[in-house]
């Protein structure tokens, strides 16, 4: 009876720090660095040749732990908020104490740099002030207007940029897919602040729903979805990308349709909708790079 309570009590702290570094989100960027360094990054596009590299896998643990860390110390300033908009995620998270966060926190950065060391010292600078910028973000910028939003984005999109450096490959045609991406994902973080209006209404987080209200908000949303929606129209028109171009197509036909729903409904059940359908078409983005060369 004891073993067993003991191993339940194992396997919830288990699940509470997997959910704590998001550990779902950790993997998916694990694969993107991959498949992206093998279809994109990389000239040769030789799967082998990526594999085998253990530079590129250096790179992708370095931002592993580097990000994970940050999601410990940003659950450290967020988790009052959190206990509002998700409380059984943040309640299960709480299993862990804060002097053991604090101690995976400290352990998972001294990863990052040994990591980023093993790849050269330009590296390891790299890591470094993008692990200083993650903190200064958690602890201070995230609760701006404007600010917030923008910086979280470019801290998901700035690794990708490492591998960039790494194989030396700054083509017009990756900035354009990197752009692509950025505004993706700044939509799907101004659905979250709609979907998580009420926790930062009463934690002064100066969001643009907090302070503009929900109208502007989604003004904002449609402008940037213009952007896709262009960005889309050059990547299919203007480069080689093959059969991704499907993925492009897809793309402007969802976006149209997000819109609508947008305009449509409102409420946190359908902001949720829309966050994780925006969630399906990164997914599906990602596996369309393997369409790049075909």
């Amino acid at each position: 009876m004891f073993v067993s309570l003991t191993n339940n009590n194992f396997f919830l702290k288990i699940l509470s720090l997997f959910s704590l570094v998001r550990g779902y989100n950790i993997i998916f960027i694990i694969f993107a660095q991959l498949v992206s360094s093998i279809f994109i990054f990389s000239n040769s596009n030789n799967i082998y040749q990526v594999l085998l590299d253990e530079n590129i896998w250096f790179i992708i643990l370095s931002t592993s732990t580097s990000i994970s860390a940050g999601y410990i110390i940003n659950n450290f300033y967020d988790s009052d908020k959190d206990l509002i908009n998700r409380p059984l995620k943040t309640i299960l998270e709480n299993e862990i104490s804060g002097r053991t966060k604090l101690f995976t926190y400290l352990i998972l950065n001294f990863f990052t740099i040994l990591f980023s060391i093993l790849v050269s010292l330009k590296a390891l600078i790299f890591f470094s002030f993008y692990t200083l910028g993650i903190f200064i973000y958690s602890i201070k910028l995230s609760r701006y207007l404007f600010v917030g939003n923008f910086l979280s984005v470019m801290f998901v999109v700035t690794p990708f940029f490492a591998i960039t450096v790494y194989y030396k490959n700054f083509s017009l045609e990756i900035f354009t897919h990197a752009i692509f991406l950025f505004f993706v994902i700044l939509i799907k973080e101004l659905i979250k602040d709609l979907e998580n209006l009420k926790g930062d209404f009463t934690m002064n987080y100066k969001t643009i729903p907090v302070i503009y209200g929900e109208k502007l908000a989604k003004s904002y949303i449609t402008l940037y979805t213009i952007f896709v929606i262009g960005i889309s129209l050059n990547l299919i028109f203007n480069y080689e990308i093959h059969m991704m171009k499907f993925f492009y197509i897809l793309s402007i036909l969802f976006f149209i349709f997000f819109i609508y729903l947008l305009f449509k409904f409102s409420g946190r059940k359908y902001y949720e909708i829309l966050h994780n359908s925006l969630k399906i078409l990164i997914t599906a983005g990602l596996f369309s790079i393997i369409l790049h060369g075909f």
